[in-house]
């Protein structure tokens, strides 16, 4: 009967729910699929080609583009939080892959950059991630290509819809 209470449970009091996910349909779960499914295979595949894995390789990537900066800029980046993020750049810089400097003026903000043999790391992953993403965009042809990236970029900028942040 539409418009009905749901049902009780017999052995529960909370109401139930006739709803489910139809997960051929619901975005947050293709995308978070997708995102884990591409991250795990990455992860395994850099660590045993390359000695990095991918949350490394994110922030490599993204100390390509913009040297020197700030590990606030890179959990801001790619939406991880600070203690992950932290104890990555610290073994990063044990391994000799960056270097984090201290701006003297303050004493707590801290430069980050690739070292060269971070450089060099990078050099060599960029051309298996560009490879990568080349074969799974395979199935799209050019222009959808082109679509999806702006939908995908129209849903980034719109996350704070749903998480509260601007």
């Amino acid at each position: 009967m539409t418009g009905s209470p749901p049902r009780k449970s017999r052995r529960s009091s909370a109401p139930t729910s006739a709803q489910t996910l139809d997960l051929e349909r619901y975005v947050p779960a293709f995308i978070t699929f997708i995102a884990n499914k591409l991250s795990n295979s990455a992860t395994a595949f850099y660590q045993r080609e390359f000695g990095v894995n991918v949350t490394e390789w994110r922030i490599m990537s993204l100390l390509a583009i913009e040297p020197g900066i700030a590990a606030a800029r890179i959990c801001q980046v790619i939406g991880f939080n600070k203690g992950p993020v932290s104890r990555t750049l610290t073994d990063m810089q044990q391994r000799g892959l960056i270097a984090i400097r201290t701006d003297p003026n303050d004493g707590r903000s801290h430069s980050i950059s690739l070292t060269a043999k971070g450089r060099a790391t990078h050099d060599k992953v960029i051309v298996a991630a560009l490879d990568r993403e080349r074969r799974l965009m395979s199935c799209l042809d050019k222009g959808e290509q082109e679509v999806l990236i702006e939908m995908l970029r129209r849903l980034h900028n719109n996350l704070g819809a749903v998480t509260g942040e601007t």
